[in-house]
């Protein structure tokens, strides 16, 4: 007989190996790193993504990202949809010209010519056609040398790594804005009273200055409160300085019993008098 009991266990066995064997993939999930691993492993874990552990070398990949000057990748290669695919139906606005072109008056030059070539008859466009007028935007050459040579202005461009994204358009420009400087439109929409402290200073004053900027100076903080203003927490009070239990400043001058910083000390033998006279 052919198959006999062996045959019969070495095909069971040859089933149980098949069952314990690993495939490729899972053995290659078995030697990917994990998130918490590479942030370990690499000098700067928050540029970490939870995507870049699949790299064939996360730790290059990671010491790429953290190089001064990198430019990333557009943040929509990973999104199912196609690029600008939100934007489909939106009315595009029209082009606009640039202030200093503008004010040649060519616009108005260019719309008095087509509004008479649109009142032509289809007989006077063929015959426009076929023996072409030139001359017909008629402007001073000088205003346009001066427009482009004297009133010209260098248009907004961008930054070193600057890369479009969806929506972009629509933020906020925070380039003019200072940390720390309340405008007057601000203080309205708040309700804040004039030379009255702000709304956020007293969790700041419970749970410290803000981490993203070391060295602002904030009034009830860090440094000393204006003139005529009082601690408390009545209607334009200005909340309670953080002391320690020693009645210690915890963050800076907040009573502004600290003088300014010291002049600098020359030696004797030298002076701020200059080196001589150029003739």
């Amino acid at each position: 007989k052919k198959g006999g009991p062996r045959a019969k266990a070495d095909g069971a066995d040859g089933e149980g190996e098949a069952d314990t064997s690993t495939s490729k993939k899972q053995k290659k999930m078995m030697k990917r790193l994990t998130i918490a691993e590479l942030k370990q492993l690499v000098s700067k874990p928050e540029v970490v993504e939870a995507w870049d552990v699949t790299a064939s070398d996360p730790r290059l990949l990671v010491l790429l990202k953290s190089t001064r000057n990198t430019i990333p990748v557009p943040r929509h290669w990973a999104q199912k949809r196609k690029f600008l695919q939100g934007k489909r139906g939106v009315e595009k606005p029209p082009f606009q010209l640039p202030e200093f072109i503008a004010a040649t008056g060519i616009e108005k030059i260019r719309a008095s010519v087509m509004e008479k070539e649109n009142a032509k008859k289809l007989k006077g466009k063929m015959k426009e056609r076929m023996q072409p007028k030139m001359g017909k935007i008629d402007i001073d050459y000088q205003v346009l040398h001066d427009a482009f040579f004297k009133f010209q202005t260098k248009p907004r461009m961008t930054r070193l790594g600057d890369v479009y994204y969806e929506g972009k358009e629509h933020e906020v420009l925070l380039r003019e804005k200072r940390p720390g400087h309340v405008s007057e439109e601000l203080q309205k929409a708040l309700g804040m009273e004039p030379g009255g402290p702000p709304p956020w200073l007293v969790n700041m004053q419970r749970y410290g200055p803000p981490p993203s900027y070391p060295n602002l100076k904030i009034a009830g903080l860090n440094a000393p409160i204006p003139e005529g203003a009082t601690y408390g927490f009545h209607p334009g009070g200005w909340g309670k300085p953080p002391v320690d239990e020693f009645g210690r400043p915890l963050y800076g001058d907040v009573f502004g019993t600290v003088g300014g910083e010291p002049e600098e000390q020359l030696a004797s033998s030298l002076t701020r008098e200059g080196w001589g006279t150029l003739e």
